[in-house]
């Protein structure tokens, strides 16, 4: 991860939070909010932080993978993670060597939802995007997330592709599972076009 400045946000109601980049210390609340959901429950675990620290490690040394976390700020030196996600710099040489960005991750703490946080958290990956040289921002969502879908949408996404999952290292990984569908969006949008919404 290189350094990118940590920025402010503002979310309904007039509240400012803080996004920066997430730390180390930072991994067990991350984790929690991974955990938060329907499909994270069955997939993930804070039992053992030692894969997300390991994993964490490798992303911290790769200057084109970052993680993200938005916090509460609280004005005394205390904060507590709101919300997370990542962001991948792709280069590839399709599109005539086009740079991508990838979206993964999106996470909002229960208590922060419908005040618009997922939406600027999405709007600022986007302008990160553009400054960062990418022409389009990718992104792929489990086909039973109706709701994450219906977001995307709102913030210009276009439900553009269909993924595919191998499953290595398992007693299913012999087999192709249809995976979520991806979306895709040029760094053309204009944020007029994009409705508040929350994921």
């Amino acid at each position: 991860m290189s350094e990118i400045e940590p920025g402010v946000l503002t979310v309904r109601g007039g509240t400012a939070v803080t996004i920066r980049a997430a730390r180390r210390t930072d991994l067990g609340a991350v984790v929690d909010l991974l955990l938060d959901d329907p499909l994270g429950r069955v997939r993930e675990s804070a039992i053992d932080l030692r894969p997300y620290e390991q994993a964490f490690d490798m992303l911290a040394v790769d200057p084109n993978q970052h993680a993200f976390v938005v916090t509460d700020g609280r004005g005394n030196g205390a904060e507590t993670v709101v919300a997370t996600f990542q962001l991948a710099f792709l280069t590839g040489l399709s599109r005539r060597g086009t740079r991508r960005a990838q979206i993964e991750s999106v996470r909002v703490a229960a208590e922060w939802r419908d005040r618009g946080l997922g939406t600027e958290m999405v709007r600022w990956a986007v302008d990160l995007s553009r400054r960062n040289g990418c022409g389009m921002v990718q992104l792929t969502t489990d086909n039973s997330r109706h709701a994450a879908h219906r977001f995307y949408e709102r913030l210009g996404f276009t439900s553009s592709h269909t993924g595919y999952r191998l499953v290595l290292g398992s007693s299913s990984s012999s087999e192709t599972v249809p995976s979520s569908g991806t979306s895709s969006v040029d760094h053309g949008v204009s944020p007029e076009r994009r409705e508040e919404s929350d994921q």
